[in-house]
C-alpha cells in the first residue's frame, strides 16, 4: 500500500479511537511510519467535518512544514500551524491571519462548505478577538505579544510541544506525536480533552526531532512554507480579479459603451433643438466626453479578452505545484545577489504560468530550477545569512498583506465579492446588471426613435 493509502487507513483507526463512546481518555498507539504525516492531515479534515477541535502536538518544529503541506489546500487557512520560537511564530501567525482574512474576503469556491460556514460563525461569535488579532497583525510591532485566546479562532492547531503547553487551549481531541516515546509528564490525558492519543515511533521516517544546531533552519522552513501559502493566495486573487474584470467588461463594459453613446446622441439632439440652452449644450459635451472615455476603455478590455480568452479555474494540483515552486525558488531565500536575480526571474515566470493556468509552464520552471541547483555547489547557510533571510521573509509577508488589503479595498473587488456571494444564492449578479442595462438601452433607443418619428 502507498503512503497515502496507509495514512488514510491509520487515520480511520485513530478516528475510531477518538469517537469511541467508551474507552480510556489516554491511549498509547504506534504511529504508521512514513505515512504518519498523511494520516494526521486526514485526521485534521475529519475533525473539521465532524465539528471537533483538534490539537496536534509535535516534538519540535521539524515536522511542521511537511504536515502543513499535507493538509487539504482548501482547509489549510482553518488550521493554526505555529513554530516554537517566538520571533518566528509571530511572523508565521501574521501570515496565517492574512491568509484566513484573504480567503474570507475573496468569498470564492475554495472558501465554501460546512467547515467554512462554521468558521464564519466562529469568527462572528468571537468578533472582538478576531478584530484584535487583525489589528495586532497590521501593526507588525516586533515583540508585541499576540492577543490572548487567539487559538480559539482555529478549530485545528498544530504546534510544537513547548508552545502547546504554553498556550494551554482546550481541544476536543489531542494527538501527541512522540517518536522517541512520551516523557513521563505527558503520559496523561490532555487537560480538557475528550480523548488523547500518544503516537510512538513504529518505523523509520516518522516525525522526528532535530538537534539544536538545525533549529533555526527548521524555523526558516516553517516560515517559507507559510509565505508560499500567501504567495499562492496573492497570485490567485490577482488571477481571479483579472478573470472577473474580463467578464465584467464583456457583459457590462460593452453595454455601458453602447448606453453612453446613445445618451450622448440624445443629449446632442436636445442641444441642437435649442442652441441657446447653455445647460443642454454643456450636458451634451459632457455626455460626448463620457461616451468617448467609455468606448476607449471598452476597446482596451476587448483587446485583453482577445489575448487571454481562457477563464481562470486552477485545479488543486496546479495550486500545489505553484506552492511547491514558491517554497523552492522564492527570491527571499537567495544566498547572494546573482542567486536572487535568478530566483526572481523564475518566480515571475511561475506567477505568469499559474495565472494563465499553464501547468506545462510551471513544470518547465521546476525543471529549470532543478537543472540550476544541480550545477551549483551546495553550501551550508551560516547564522547571519539565515537571519537575513528571515528578515526578508518577514518583509515579504508584510508586503503581501498590504497588497491584499489594497486589492480587497478596491470597488472592483467589492463587486467581485458580491457576485461570489450572489452565486452561492444561485444568482448571476453580472447578468442581472447586464439585463438592466439592456432595458436602459432599449428605453433610450425608444426615445430616440420616437423623436425621429
Amino acid at each position: 500500500m502507498n503512503g497515502t493509502a496507509d495514512g488514510a487507513s491509520a487515520a480511520q483507526a485513530w478516528l475510531a479511537k477518538l469517537l469511541a463512546a467508551e474507552g480510556a481518555q489516554l491511549e498509547l498507539l504506534p504511529d504508521c511510519g512514513p505515512a504518519t504525516t498523511a494520516a494526521l492531515a486526514a485526521l485534521a479534515a475529519e475533525a473539521l467535518a465532524r465539528e471537533r477541535s483538534l490539537l496536534l502536538v509535535c516534538p519540535d518544529d521539524a515536522g511542521l512544514p511537511e504536515l502543513s503541506n499535507a493538509l487539504d489546500l482548501n482547509l489549510r487557512p482553518l488550521c493554526l500551524v505555529l513554530p516554537g520560537a517566538s520571533h518566528v511564530s509571530a511572523i508565521t501567525l501574521r501570515a496565517t491571519l492574512s491568509l484566513l482574512k484573504s480567503r474570507l474576503s475573496r468569498a470564492a469556491a475554495d472558501a465554501e462548505g460546512p467547515a467554512w460556514a462554521r468558521q464564519r460563525q466562529r469568527l462572528a461569535d468571537h468578533d472582538e478577538l478576531w478584530r484584535r488579532c487583525l489589528a495586532w497583525s497590521q501593526r507588525g510591532v516586533d515583540g508585541e505579544p499576540w492577543p490572548a485566546g487567539l487559538a480559539t479562532l482555529f478549530p485545528v492547531r498544530i504546534l510544537p510541544q513547548a508552545l502547546a503547553l504554553r498556550l494551554a487551549e482546550p481541544s476536543d481531541w489531542v494527538i501527541l506525536t512522540m517518536p522517541a516515546g512520551p516523557p513521563a509528564d505527558l503520559c496523561r490525558p490532555w487537560p480538557g480533552a475528550q480523548r488523547t492519543l500518544v503516537l510512538g515511533a513504529a518505523a523509520a521516517g516518522s516525525l522526528a526531532g532535530v538537534d539544536p544546531a538545525a533549529r533555526q533552519r527548521a524555523e526558516l522552513e516553517v516560515l517559507t512554507q507559510e509565505l508560499s501559502e500567501l504567495e499562492l493566495e496573492l497570485a490567485t486573487a490577482h488571477a481571479e480579479i483579472a478573470d472577473f474584470t474580463r467578464r465584467y467588461h464583456a457583459l457590462i463594459g460593452t453595454r455601458m459603451a453602447t448606453l453612453d453613446d446613445l445618451r450622448a446622441e440624445a443629449a446632442a439632439r436636445r442641444a441642437e433643438a435649442d442652441a441657446a440652452d447653455t445647460e443642454a449644450c454643456a450636458a451634451a459635451a459632457a455626455a460626448h466626453e463620457r461616451a468617448d472615455r467609455t468606448r476607449r476603455e471598452s476597446s482596451r478590455f476587448e483587446q485583453i479578452v482577445r489575448e487571454t480568452p481562457r477563464s481562470f479555474a486552477p485545479s488543486t494540483d496546479l495550486k500545489k505545484l505553484f506552492r511547491r515552486l514558491a517554497q523552492k525558488i522564492h527570491p527571499d531565500r537567495a544566498d547572494n545577489e546573482p542567486d536572487r536575480m535568478w530566483r526572481t526571474q523564475l518566480m515571475a515566470e511561475a506567477n505568469r504560468a499559474y495565472q494563465a493556468g499553464d501547468e506545462t509552464g510551471l513544470l518547465e520552471v521546476l525543471a529549470l530550477w532543478e537543472e540550476g541547483t544541480a550545477s551549483r555547489t551546495k553550501r551550508e547557510t551560516d547564522g547571519d545569512m539565515l537571519t537575513a533571510q528571515l528578515a526578508r521573509l518577514k518583509r515579504r509577508i508584510a508586503e503581501i498583506e498590504a497588497e491584499l488589503n489594497r486589492l480587497f479595498g478596491s470597488r472592483l473587488y467589492e463587486l467581485f465579492t458580491a457576485t461570489n456571494i450572489a452565486r452561492r444564492a444561485k444568482r448571476d449578479l453580472l447578468q442581472e446588471m447586464a439585463d438592466r442595462l439592456d432595458a436602459d438601452i432599449a428605453a433610450v433607443r425608444g426615445q430616440l426613435g420616437g423623436r425621429q418619428a
